[in-house]
């Protein structure tokens, strides 16, 4: 499942650059996919783009925006249930430039 930024958001950014594949933005702020811009998802906090969102599959063992939330406002989103290969296939979609390692322990939270 993509992972969502909850209304409980305070703004502090500590998300943002941390997303390796730059699918959290400023509330308010459009954002870029399939080389279009796009309307904001939200008015008020940073938002996650579900399109864009791998859940770190690839890159990392947690996801990243969670790890750095000091809120905790980066959780599952229950209604974008998706699965490891969906989400490794959409990260090699968006970072055609990289090859990806073996999914284990170490890139992929499916494997703890």
């Amino acid at each position: 499942m993509a992972t969502k930024i909850t209304d409980e958001c305070i703004n502090c950014g500590a998300c943002e650059p941390e997303c390796p594949n730059t699918a959290i933005y400023a509330g308010g702020a459009q954002y870029e996919l399939n080389g279009g811009t796009h309307d904001a998802l939200s008015a008020d906090f940073y938002y996650i783009v579900p399109e864009k969102c791998t859940e770190c599959v690839g890159h990392f063992d947690q996801e990243q925006c969670a790890s750095v939330c000091p809120v905790d406002c980066c959780v599952p989103d229950t209604d974008l249930v998706e699965t490891e290969e969906v989400l490794l296939a959409r990260a090699k979609a968006i970072h055609p430039e990289r090859a990806f390692a073996e999914l284990s322990a170490t890139n992929s939270h499916f494997r703890k």
